[in-house]
């Protein structure tokens, strides 16, 4: 069957050639066009850009306008910037329009082809988002590419974090807006913290092209953005939880590496008890089982895994006395970020630093939520056809690889087995030696700090002068890029995904020349460039004669697109260059998929010691390992992804309810209908349907009213009146809290009143709305258990959290009702005042707002806040914290909080 899939491939061609032998009439029909282009002036080209605007209000489509505009763009960008687009360029961008992800190589020209889709679509007045993965990039990219959109007629602008509001605002205004998806996805739930709409920074979701499109959907993906506000300070319960690891012995836990997880043995409970009732942490007679003893060892499990499974150097640093987390895929630090659920406080412990409180969820989204609010979505990146299946389920994106401009030279090598770790390091350095001699630039790729730093040393100790480039170096980053293809340089590079500045061979002639004007600011910058551009070349000569660049990677990646990335690094433009994965037995993936059976294999084969294993076979078993692995984490994207849909749902309810609230300018409809359904469930849990009046009970329902909607109405007398049932109750009841509002109207003024309300509306539907996200936090971590009882946890959770919303709605009803009920007439100063306290609280959630957190469900990635806590005030929930379950509750009633405000709905 193989055979006939082959013959059929040389005779229909794959999916993929149809799908680019499909662009070719659409180029040439640009190509066609170029000759007519160039004869238009600069104001032109601007007219052109007005014109097709013009047609396409008038109804014509933009796959109509689709070759005159990629025509006019093309010609903008070859007198802005020098370039002119080559046809698989203009086919990247065909596919843009088209909602699907372009896949193209290293060095292809991205950033250019993203002009073409985004210039296009941005006829439509709608705006584009071209998002990032840093914010170095959406700066340098929309500097760049403004020369380009400017030339045609539109506006740039770029997002980025504490960016002032009405630079933002008018970032996000502008025809064109880069930005990270971090800011975007944070920029949507501060929108959604706002009370009124002339704050708000987004105007619409319509076309976002995504650059490093797998790094941004899938490896960040399995992280949610999340804002959050201050919680209570629990620094001595970490301390002294973290004096108590230590003396755990290997006996007491196990950890599974595969999925990064450790748990206690039934010895280690035993332990942990008497351990923490004699450190007094658990009171005598409560045992770790008991529903009481929770919290205590959530954060046990914290320690534990802050301990077990993060590394110092590999996982964070520790910088200026604060723990920095380190991407796992990019290597960067990522400052701010903090891990969620007391596991970044059980590491600042570890390490002995200053411990931060945790934080508490005010709005939260998933990257994949938020990118599907989008009407088209694409992406460009140099690896996505081994993720496709994932991009077309979730995300309903298509993969197309574009072919390169020019044929791939690279040489790419089987990978090298060693038996040890030694052997290999031992290997690597004298393969780096021979390149060295040779003058060719080498390329070395590690997955951890600790490791790129133990390989400087071997390299020092040889002789051999290098670069290191890992988060230490984060600030060096582009300039170790760009000197990385000269003559005979070394660099080793931490997990090198999406650095964005090309390795160009004899190194990059626009950062030597920066070099020598900075050097000699008195000399003419024409001639320095003459001389630095006749030098390069002869430099990039001599790197291409001696084997262009040699990508050398240390180890295997869990993900095969990470080895890809890496690989892509050599070979861009058609430049000679190879690549080879140096791996040993004791490496992460050999370790932890199967290396016995392999260390079986090669003892028998009788390998001598610095001997490596060369064979197709071992290539395609480390592809099974890879796959396995990235199968598991499409799974948790997958998990996450799904309980996420659910309160996906409702986010856009309530969104959406603030939305129109805001837009609303009299809301007293709202708040009538509000205070008539709370009036109604109360007449009905008073006085039930088909009972007798000597069963109704109208002294609750006078006190219940008088408490819930502020009227004080003389139902006990009503219903003693003779004729006087249920119904006519509830009308009186509403006409006398109409009567009642229409005073406090006729107090305050009607503007006043209106202003009221929608202040009132809004802070009530935030405020239920943060304690719905926390119950349902809390639901989605017990919740598993239910598998236990052979039921299935997300059903459980869909149905619970439906539940849950539907008792929130209630809950607002009555809470509104309550508030407006106890609004009374006041002085002038009192008005004022009351005015100035609500602008206050806005204040204090867009602060909140301001230092957002990511941070995901298995503790990864959380950006701290650094709101303010407001003054305690026992009346207020708002400024209370995070009250442990069994303490006594805050507001003063003698109750365990879990039995009072904390109880679950």
């Amino acid at each position: 069957m193989l055979g006939l899939g082959k013959v059929a491939r040389k005779v229909f061609g794959t999916p993929n050639d149809r799908k680019v032998k499909a662009t070719r009439p659409l180029v040439e029909k640009i190509n066609a066009l170029e000759a007519e282009f160039e004869k238009l002036d600069d104001a032109q080209l601007i007219e052109k850009t007005a014109e097709l605007k013009a047609r396409h209000s008038n109804g014509e489509t933009l796959d109509a306008l689709l070759p005159e505009a990629f025509a006019n763009c093309r010609e903008a960008a070859k007198r802005a910037l020098g370039l002119r687009a080559f046809d698989v360029q203009l086919m990247g961008g065909i596919f843009l329009h088209q909602g699907n992800i372009s896949e193209m190589k290293t060095g292809e020209g991205k950033t250019l082809v993203a002009t073409f889709p985004a210039y296009l679509n941005a006829l439509t007045g709608r705006g584009v988002h071209i998002v990032t993965v840093n914010d170095y990039l959406a700066k340098r990219d929309s500097e760049w590419m403004s020369k380009v959109y400017g030339a045609l007629g539109l506006t740039t602008g770029v997002v980025y974090p504490r960016q002032p509001d009405a630079e933002k605002q008018a970032a996000y205004a502008c025809d064109i807006t880069y930005a990270t998806n971090n800011e975007l996805g944070f920029d949507y739930l501060r929108d959604n913290m706002k009370s009124e709409l002339n704050q708000m920074y987004q105007r619409d979701h319509f076309f976002a092209i995504v650059d490093e499109v797998d790094s941004i959907l899938i490896d960040e993906a399995r992280t949610p953005l999340i804002i959050s506000g201050p919680a209570q300070d629990r620094s001595e319960l970490y301390v002294s939880i973290d004096k108590i690891i230590p003396s755990l012995t290997d006996e007491h836990f196990t950890i599974d590496e595969k999925t990064r997880n450790v748990t206690f043995t039934d010895e280690g409970n035993e332990y942990l008890e008497e351990v923490l009732h004699e450190s007094g942490l658990l009171p005598d007679g409560q045992s770790l089982y008991d529903p009481e003893s929770t919290t205590i060892v959530h954060h046990v499990n914290q320690g534990l895994r802050a301990h077990k499974l993060f590394q110092k150097d590999k996982d964070y640093i520790v910088r200026d006395g604060e723990v920095v987390l380190i991407d796992e895929f990019t290597g960067r630090m990522m400052a701010g970020r903090r891990l969620s659920e007391g596991l970044h406080q059980a590491i600042e412990a570890k390490e002995g630093c200053d411990i931060r409180p945790e934080n508490v969820t005010l709005a939260s989204v998933t990257f994949q939520n938020y990118f599907r609010l989008y009407e088209k979505l694409a992406g460009m990146t140099g690896t996505a056809a081994t993720e496709a299946d994932e991009f077309a389920e979730i995300y309903g994106l298509g993969v197309v690889e574009v072919p390169t401009n020019r044929e791939i030279a690279r040489i790419d090598e089987d990978d090298k087995v060693y038996r040890t770790a030694k052997e290999k390091y031992d290997a690597i350095v004298t393969e780096i030696k021979s390149a060295h001699e040779k003058g060719q630039p080498v390329l070395v790729g590690t997955t951890s700090i600790e490791k790129s730093e133990m390989l400087s040393q071997l390299l020092t100790q040889a002789g051999l002068k290098h670069n290191v480039l890992n988060a230490r170096q984060h600030e060096q980053e582009a300039q170790i890029v760009a000197d990385a293809g000269k003559l005979g340089a070394i660099t080793i590079a931490t997990n090198m995904a999406g650095r964005g500045t090309d390795i160009k061979l004899g190194g990059n002639v626009e950062f030597k020349i920066m070099e020598a004007i900075a050097a000699d600011p008195e000399g003419d910058p024409e001639e320095i460039r003459k001389r630095i551009e006749e030098g390069h070349a002869a430099d990039e000569e001599a790197v291409k004669a001696a084997g262009g660049l040699f990508v050398l990677a240390t180890e295997r990646h869990e993900s095969r697109r990470i080895d890809n990335q890496l690989r892509g690094r050599s070979g861009r433009q058609g430049d000679p260059g190879r690549s080879s994965f140096f791996l040993s037995l004791d490496d992460d993936l050999m370790r932890i998929f199967g290396s016995e059976r392999l260390d079986k294999v090669l003892s028998t084969l009788g390998m001598k010691e610095g001997e490596a294993i060369v064979h197709p076979w071992v290539n395609k078993s480390l592809e099974r390992a890879q796959a396995k692995v990235e199968g598991r984490n499409f799974d948790i994207r997958k998990q996450l992804l799904k309980f996420d849909d659910v309160m996906n749902d409702q986010r856009k309810v309530i969104f959406s309810q603030r939305r129109e609230i805001m837009e609303a300018q009299d809301l007293s409809e709202i708040a009538q209908d509000m205070r008539y359904q709370v009036i109604d469930d109360l007449v009905d849990t008073y006085i039930p349907p088909k009972t007798y009046s000597d069963q109704w009970n109208t002294e609750g329902l006078q006190a219940s009213v008088k408490e819930l909607v502020g009227v004080d109405a003389p139902v006990v007398q009503w219903g003693d009146e003779e004729g006087v049932d249920a119904d006519v109750i509830r009308e009186r009841l509403e006409e006398a809290s109409d009567e009642m509002m229409a005073q406090k109207t006729e107090a305050f003024g009607p503007d006043t009143m209106r202003q009221i309300e929608k202040q009132v509306l809004l802070q009530t539907i935030d405020s239920k709305w943060r304690e719905h996200l926390l119950t349902l936090e809390h639901l989605r971590s017990v919740v598993g258990f239910r598998g236990y009882a052979q039921r299935d946890p997300l059903n459980e959770y869909k149905s619970e959290a439906f539940q849950l919303f539907e008792s929130m709605l209630d809950s607002l009803r009555e809470d509104v009702s309550k508030q407006l009920g106890q609004v009374r007439p006041m002085t002038e100063e009192e008005q004022q005042a009351m005015m100035q306290q609500l602008a206050a609280q806005q204040a204090a959630m867009a602060k909140a707002a301001e230092t957002a957190t990511a941070q995901g469900p298995d503790g990864s990635g959380s950006a701290a806040s650094d709101a303010a806590v407001e003054g305690f005030d026992e009346n207020d929930p708002d400024t209370w914290g995070n009250p442990g379950r069994n303490e006594p509750c805050p507001c003063g009633s003698g109750k365990k909080f879990k039995h009072c405000h904390g109880r679950l709905a």
